[in-house]
Formats: C-alpha cells, sequence, structure tokens
C-alpha cells in the first residue's frame, strides 16, 4: 500500500473557500419548503446551509481564492497513473475520515467507494490522456475523496486538498459520488487552483464554476467515448432522486433547463449577457451567472464537432491553464480562449471562428 501524502496549507485553513457543487440559492429554497412530506429533505438543506455558511462567506480582506497547496512528493514513481485515496467518514463532519482504499486495491462493498475511487481515476486520465498533464498539480499530486461525510448531507465539495461527498437526504438528493460530472468538476477546482486561481467572486467566480462544468462535462464524454453529439452535456445527472422533475443541477447546452420543479422550483441560470443577474449572494452568483460561459463553450464545442476534450478542451485548457489571471473577467476570458485558438489553429481557422462565434452569440463580445 502506498504511503498517506501529508498536506500542509501554504495559508491558514480559515481563508479557504470550498466549492460546493449544490449552490446555496437551491438549497435555501429546499429549506423553506413548508410540505410536511418533504419535513427530512427541508431539515438536511438547512443543516447543509448552517454546515457551510461559513464557507460562502468572504472574511474582509481575505482572499477568494482557495490556498495553494504543498504536496510531499508522491510515492508513485509513473506520473502518468493516479495515486487515489478514499476515506469514509462515516456520517460524521471530520475529515479525512478512516482510509479505507488505496491505489490499485480492489474494490470493497460500499458503492460510494467505488464510485469516488474510479471517478477519481477517469478526470485524471482525461487530463493526462488529452493534455499530458500529470493530477491536477501536474506534478502527481495524489487525488484524496472521504465519502459519506455528515447526516444525509446534501452537497459535494473541494476544500482545498481532497474532494468530500455526502449521501443525499434520499428525498430530492440522492448520493453524490453517483455522477461522474460531478467528480469531475469538483476536481477541476482544484487544477485551477493550481493553475489560474481564479478569484471566487463575481465574474471571475463564475469562470471558476463555469470551467468545472466545461471539464466536468469533458470528464463524462472521454470516459464514455462521447462526441459532441452523443453528449448530454449536464452536470449532476443522476444526483436527484426520482420523485424530482429534473435531469441535472446545469445545462451547459441549455442554460436554464436542468430542472423545473414544484419542490425545486426553475434553473434560473441565463445563457446570455441580456440576463446577467446582479446579485450580493453566493459570492455574486458564481453558480447562476457560469450558465453564460458555459453555453460559450457548448456552442464552439458544437460547433467545431468530434470529441469535446480534443479541440474547444484543449483551447479552454490553454486558456486556464496559461493564457489568464486570477481576477480576469468573462471578456478576457472570451479574448483568451480567442487568441489561444489563432495560436493552435491559425487566423481564418473554423475553430477560430467558431471560438469568436460563441462568445459574439452569449453576448459577451461583438
Amino acid at each position: 500500500m502506498a504511503t498517506r501524502p501529508i498536506q500542509t496549507p501554504t495559508a491558514p485553513a480559515a481563508s479557504a473557500h470550498r466549492c460546493f457543487i449544490v449552490p446555496p440559492h437551491l438549497l435555501a429554497h429546499l429549506a423553506s419548503l413548508e410540505d410536511p412530506r418533504l419535513q427530512h429533505a427541508r431539515h438536511a438543506a438547512r443543516r447543509a446551509l448552517e454546515s457551510e455558511r461559513v464557507f460562502h462567506a468572504v472574511r474582509p480582506g481575505e482572499p477568494t481564492t482557495l490556498p495553494r497547496v504543498r504536496q510531499r512528493a508522491s510515492p508513485v514513481a509513473d506520473l502518468s497513473v493516479p495515486n487515489r485515496f478514499i476515506s469514509d467518514a462515516a456520517g460524521t463532519e471530520t475529515l479525512p475520515g478512516r482510509l479505507v482504499r488505496s491505489e490499485g486495491e480492489a474494490p470493497l462493498a460500499d458503492a460510494s467507494v467505488n464510485e469516488a475511487y474510479d471517478g477519481l481515476g477517469h478526470t485524471h486520465a482525461l487530463f493526462r490522456q488529452a493534455y499530458s498533464r500529470s493530477s491536477i498539480d501536474d506534478a502527481g499530486l495524489p487525488l484524496e475523496a472521504s465519502v459519506h461525510y455528515g447526516d444525509a448531507y446534501d452537497n459535494a465539495f473541494w476544500d482545498g486538498s481532497r474532494m468530500v461527498f455526502g449521501d443525499g437526504d434520499g428525498q430530492v438528493f440522492s448520493g453524490f459520488t453517483g455522477s461522474l460530472s460531478v467528480i469531475g468538476h469538483e476536481l477541476t477546482h482544484g487544477l485551477i487552483q493550481y493553475t489560474a486561481n481564479l478569484v471566487y467572486s463575481g465574474q471571475s467566480g463564475a469562470l471558476n464554476e463555469s470551467v468545472s462544468d466545461v471539464f466536468g462535462a469533458l470528464v463524462e464524454q472521454h470516459s464514455l467515448g462521447q462526441d459532441v453529439t452523443e453528449a448530454s452535456w449536464l452536470i449532476g445527472e443522476g444526483i436527484f432522486t426520482d420523485e424530482v422533475q429534473g435531469t441535472a443541477l446545469r445545462s451547459l447546452k441549455a442554460p436554464g433547463t436542468a430542472y423545473d420543479d414544484d419542490v425545486l422550483g426553475k434553473d434560473p441560470q441565463p445563457a446570455h449577457m441580456n440576463d446577467f443577474v446582479e446579485t450580493d449572494d453566493d459570492n455574486g452568483g458564481v453558480h447562476i451567472n457560469s450558465g453564460i460561459p458555459n453555453r460559450a463553450f457548448y456552442l464552439a464545442a458544437a460547433e467545431i464537432g468530434g470529441k469535446g476534450w480534443q479541440t474547444a478542451g484543449r483551447i479552454w485548457y490553454e486558456t486556464v491553464t496559461m493564457e489568464i489571471k486570477a481576477k480576469t473577467d468573462f471578456r478576457g476570458f472570451a479574448d483568451a480562449t480567442s487568441s489561444v485558438a489563432l495560436r493552435l489553429f491559425g487566423d481564418g481557422s473554423a475553430e477560430v471562428e467558431a471560438v469568436r462565434s460563441a462568445w459574439e452569440a452569449v453576448g459577451v463580445t461583438g
């Protein structure tokens, strides 16, 4: 068995901002329900909000990015393969929990453990095989996850060093390890942390969420070998129970259509700058306004065609890892993706035109 890694934050833990897959506005809506049949879901949402409140608030004078993490050298010599550690929090909010499966060990009877292990592997495979990246830090960083976090906990998050999964309340949300796009999304927050480190508020925060959605979708597509026409373009498909009228948390193809339910309400994501939401909630609406750059990526990938990770995904990957800074806004990101496309494919190419027309279509440029 590989030796478990030791991590030392470079900034105080209090300044870390956890990145959650379920946005606070959705949990707040659930917490306000009065239907006695949904009492369990209401209480679960309230507990989740209370647990997360300190992490949603950005303290004055503190960075809204996650602290970069120094990592001791991986004991795995071959940096082309993942080095995974899955722990069981056993219904507590104490992390990391008990280590239950390490790299190369056989599956357990616990489906959540195996889904987390496999999901980390699929995410590692996309970045390694498509972009020659060795783990999220490009230096073989071990990938850690904790499952069964909290009591009927309605969320999953990246905390700056590991992924954490709740089991859901069973009425609205089922377990969060069952969606590969969720795992890919949350682990991409880690990649952003080690590269552009986009500030988690306003437009840069919405880009942080959008880039995580983009690669969450691409992890799923890569694992299934899907092209842009076969893909669902959904984030969080499968995390709702059968009682919910909705397919997923978000749709890159059609923001605002992922769910429309008596319990959840309607998906509030805009797909165009004309509908950009000005709000102080959720660090300036990072989970809502991410629909605009999400739609731009889908349009570019659909116009280019083929496998999304090969061309559009490469443009976005090189933009995030090489071209942008922490406070980049939508226009800055659009310009950077156009510049990367120009560098990779040349002036007048179909790829450059697809990227430019995508940002124009969502009202960011043009």
